[in-house]
């Protein structure tokens, strides 16, 4: 099994050009932070992942797959609101 540190490194670099940030709680589960480029704002938040269940490189790359898949879906859940806010101002 690999470290925390080890873990998050990995995980943080995955995400590169992009800011990620990996905290360990005390329950020793990790939470993800993803930033934007430009703003710096949170653009994601994850919470609860259990380390444990990291145990190869596979389990490492799903998790990270879901994370980039959840930046997507807030990314474009961002422009619909953009869109909606611009139609409505007219």
């Amino acid at each position: 099994m690999l470290s925390t540190l080890e873990l998050r490194n990995i995980i943080e670099s995955s995400f590169l050009p992009m800011r990620c940030q990996c905290t360990q709680a005390q329950d020793k589960s990790l939470t993800v932070r993803v930033f934007d480029q430009k703003t710096q704002h949170i653009d994601l938040t994850v919470t609860g992942i259990n380390t444990q269940s990291l145990t190869s490189s596979r389990a490492i790359s799903n998790l990270v797959a879901g994370l980039r898949s959840d930046l997507a879906l807030n990314h474009q859940k961002g422009r619909l609101q953009q869109a909606k806010l611009a139609s409505a101002s007219l």
